[in-house]
């Protein structure tokens, strides 16, 4: 499952930086914050799956 998710994070960072991009050119300020909020969330689920992934691949088990 830890795969799913590493991927649904990732394109949830794409399209924030779609959004921040989007929000830059077209002078939208709302949406470059929305759009850096959303790279921020994403950014946070990645770390935690790479806790997860620490864990769950101790050697010894």
């Amino acid at each position: 499952m830890g795969a799913k998710h590493k991927a649904k994070n990732k394109v949830q960072e794409v399209r924030g930086k779609l959004k921040e991009k989007a929000g830059d050119m077209t002078g939208n300020k709302d949406l470059r914050a929305h759009g850096k909020a959303e790279q921020a969330k994403a950014s946070f689920k990645q770390a935690g799956e790479k806790v997860k992934d620490a864990f769950s691949h101790r050697p010894g088990q």
